[in-house]
């Protein structure tokens, strides 16, 4: 497993997310669990509405039965989606990270991020309240989710703390962060700035980008993998996976991974196969021909 330093830890460039833990049966999701850290894996994406609060319930009843492993895991919620709308006001974020709290069995979460952008958010309070979290000890390191770099950029004007992360979707079919770099001085579709360059952003300020749903295209249309949809980014995966004895999960998990941005990669299977092959991704240097062959093989192509 490769791990990169967070926040001055070492953590698992990949990030079991918990989102659909809660369709398992406990014994499912601690096997999962179990199966993760066997891989490697030692930081936990959590957000308190996965599963309305009760994702983070299950894990936390993994706590109580590990408790003397919880030094072991670096773990991660969000905040700020409600029923209909976002919330970034300083009263949501304080109850959130003690529903939290209470639900993981901890004391304290290891970083707290923001889930999506808050049209209404007030940097100043945002500030004020991350400073009482984190003298409170109840959150030791700061992040957001979804966050273009102006948004960012006004966020850090009054946030002492330093903002680590930012999770972001990326993947093969998923790719604006880097097409309109690729594509400068060009008219094509791809070389329109969706995001605010948030990619050499957070590069510049030592971001890491936490991506999400790397094997998704579209929103949410579904997976790409064995996607009859998708034959010569399939053939492509293949033949590379061929090369290093691995499958096509574990190829895709290596390519994002390759990127220099120094990012993680967040698995959201409740599969523990699936899990190994992408945690497997870890230990693959692809070439850069390789990575670029992944790249174009979805379709795109180079200036």
């Amino acid at each position: 497993m490769k791990y990169i330093n967070f926040d001055g830890k070492n953590v698992s460039s990949v990030v079991m997310g918990c989102m659909r833990i809660n369709q398992l049966s406990r014994s499912e999701a601690f096997s999962l669990i179990d199966a993760a850290r066997e891989c490697g894996i030692n930081h936990f994406d959590h957000a308190d509405i996965y599963g309305n609060g009760e994702c983070e319930s299950i894990f936390g009843e993994y706590i109580l039965r590990n408790r003397s492993d919880r030094d072991d895991m670096f773990i991660q919620s969000k905040c700020g989606i409600r029923q209909g709308y976002y919330d970034f006001s300083g009263e949501h974020i304080m109850q959130s990270v003690e529903q939290s709290l209470n639900r993981l069995h901890i004391d304290s979460l290891d970083c707290l991020l923001l889930h999506r952008p808050d049209a209404l958010f007030e940097p100043d309070e945002i500030a004020q309240t991350f400073e009482r979290l984190y003298s409170d000890g109840k959150v030791k390191a700061f992040g957001v989710s979804n966050m273009n770099s102006m948004q960012l950029e006004l966020l850090r004007k009054y946030v002492k703390a330093p903002i680590i992360a930012n999770q972001l979707q990326f993947g093969p079919m998923f790719t604006g962060m880097i097409d309109f770099a690729l594509n400068e001085n060009m008219t094509k579709p791809e070389s329109v700035d969706r995001d605010g360059m948030i990619l050499d952003y957070c590069r510049l300020h030592n971001i890491t980008i936490q991506a999400w749903s790397p094997f998704q295209y579209g929103f949410f249309e579904g997976v790409f993998v064995d996607n009859e949809k998708f034959p010569q980014l399939n053939k492509c995966l293949q033949n590379i996976a061929d090369i290093y004895g691995v499958t096509k999960n574990s190829v895709v998990s290596a390519w994002v991974l390759r990127h220099p941005a120094n990012m993680q990669i967040i698995s959201g299977t409740t599969n523990i196969n699936r899990l190994k092959e992408i945690a497997r991704g870890a230990d693959i240097a692809l070439t850069r021909k390789q990575w670029y062959e992944v790249y174009t093989s979805t379709g795109k192509t180079l200036p």
